[in-house]
């Protein structure tokens, strides 16, 4: 691995972190199958916090609690345990690929939301992406032929969430990363913790054992992205965070005989030229630090 060029190799670790990140949605959505999304999001929860814990130890405690606009700090956290929780909801009654397709929307979200919001330039090119993106998702809008549903629409209010969860993390740039993490994970752990009353089983060890590697299985996917934005440029690695819609037409076709439709390969196709030219055209925009210049695909 030595040998490898720095960009070679941050593209062979960002497959990985894409791999884990849906094996990691794969797992939930066969755990929500029998167990309620709450149940699931607090043992997941308490887990990555385990797994937290010695970098937590040496970053220092008191850190944790030294937040610069704790406010905006607060809201973030709620769009990410909103995030989270839709995505665990949907999919218990969506493809994994359908879900996975709303949630490759986000980058589009992100980029209109920065031009409204952030006052950021958008230039024509990034404006033609974002058209074609939104025609994408209005395409796999009912990619199974069941029409619109509840679970559709808590989907693309996770996905939305998540755009808006990105905007705030750019307003937040100087919070260290563990920072962001921990507050994020724990408020997932809440809103777990809180839906309890929804429904309770209690698990076998082997599928309490899984509740628990969702949360390993999902630090790991982040260490590997933070990992690939520090090797190769941010243009290059994006586009990579499409293969999570290969990783999920697989493994749903294999786990859960999901087929996927002609307009959701459609409407996703759409959506993932739009995101390359989005990740291209960052070039072109006022330079940031790498790994700021792109989200993970999904912080959950």
């Amino acid at each position: 691995m030595t040998r490898l060029s720095p960009s070679l190799l941050g593209i062979l670790v960002m497959l990985v972190g894409m791999f884990l990140f849906a094996a990691n949605d794969a797992l939930g959505k066969w755990l929500v199958g029998t167990y309620s999304v709450g149940q699931v999001l607090l043992i997941r929860s308490l887990a990555a916090l385990v797994v937290l814990l010695p970098v937590l130890m040496a970053f220092g405690w008191r850190q944790l609690f030294h937040l610069d606009r704790p406010w905006l700090q607060f809201l973030r956290v709620c769009l990410a345990s909103a995030e989270v929780f839709c995505f665990y909801f949907a999919v218990r009654s969506l493809p994994l690929a359908d879900t996975m397709t709303y949630w490759m929307a986000a980058p589009i979200y992100v980029a209109l939301l920065s031009a409204l919001v952030l006052r950021e330039r958008v230039g024509i090119v990034r404006w033609c992406a974002i058209a074609m993106g939104f025609a994408g998702a209005v395409i796999a809008l009912a990619p199974t032929g069941g029409g619109f549903s509840l679970a559709s629409l808590t989907a693309i209010i996770g996905s939305l969430c998540f755009a808006l969860m990105v905007i705030t993390g750019r307003a937040l740039r100087g919070t260290p990363d563990i920072s962001l993490v921990f507050w994020q994970v724990l408020g997932a752990g809440v809103v777990g913790f809180l839906t309890l009353p929804a429904g309770w089983i209690t698990p076998g060890s082997v599928d309490l054992g899984l509740m628990a590697f969702l949360g390993v299985i999902a630090m790991g996917a982040h260490l590997c992205v933070t990992r690939a934005l520090k090797l190769a440029d941010a243009s290059l690695i994006a586009p990579l965070q499409y293969t999570l819609l290969l990783w999920a037409v697989i493994l749903g076709w294999i786990f859960f005989s999901e087929v996927p439709s002609p307009r959701l390969l459609l409407g996703a196709g759409f959506i993932v030229m739009a995101g390359v030219i989005l990740a291209l055209s960052q070039r072109r925009v006022a330079p940031m630090p790498p790994q700021q210049q792109v989200q993970h695909p999904r912080p959950s």
